[in-house]
């Protein structure tokens, strides 16, 4: 059994930050983000981490940023990273909001120490937020995988997801248009790191 995501991520701390500064497509995704959005938009970043890139980025172009993450060091470290955003502890699985919220919702990597079930429930509840149009921006690992055992950056960790076809049809049962995919391979930076292949996905909340 692993680490839960709040040890997992509060040992890791900074060191999550750096092995994924390259990243590039993640502040690509962002940037196009940044021009599907309204003046002063109300974005929640599940899965913040330390701020940056994504809380970082949205926050510059002003727009209203609340993050969340489950680890209380990775939420701390971004308190003091972004200042022009607001940063809670919370556990995506029983986070609530009100239908209809947020303009957009970003997700990346936050599900994968999820179970199949939790996932699910996660991806209806951020379709539920958005307001119409409103945009859902994540990331994850696709695979045919549940309940596995694996190491993170040599962090020992049980994982979950689904291949392409089944975040495609979960998200449009959930009543969202994909707009935007892509999968790129990235090695994060860090000695215990391995390769992975990395999903964008973005879909968005009809206007009415």
């Amino acid at each position: 059994m692993g680490l839960s995501a709040a040890e997992v991520f509060d040992q890791l701390g900074k060191e999550y930050e750096q092995a994924f500064e390259g990243l590039t497509a993640q502040r690509e995704e962002l940037e196009w983000l940044l021009t599907q959005l309204p003046p002063a938009a109300q974005i929640l970043d599940v899965g913040c981490g330390t701020g940056r890139p994504t809380a970082e980025m949205l926050a510059a172009a002003g727009h209203r940023v609340t993050g969340c993450d489950v680890s209380p060091r990775m939420v701390d470290i971004a308190r003091a990273q972004v200042p022009a955003a607001r940063f809670e502890v919370a556990d995506l699985r029983t986070l609530s909001y009100p239908s209809g919220s947020w303009d957009a919702v970003v997700a990346f990597f936050p599900l994968l120490q999820l179970t199949r079930a939790e996932i699910d429930a996660a991806l209806a509840k951020f379709a539920d937020w958005l307001t119409p149009n409103g945009v859902f921006l994540f990331a994850t690992v696709p695979a045919d995988i549940e309940g596995l055992d694996i190491e993170f950056m040599g962090k020992p960790v049980t994982v979950s997801s689904y291949p392409l076809a089944e975040y495609h049809r979960l998200l449009q049962a959930a009543g969202l248009t994909i707009v935007r995919e892509r999968v790129v391979e990235f090695r994060p930076a860090h000695p215990a790191a391995i390769p992975e292949h990395d999903l964008f996905l973005a879909a968005r909340r009809s206007a009415s």
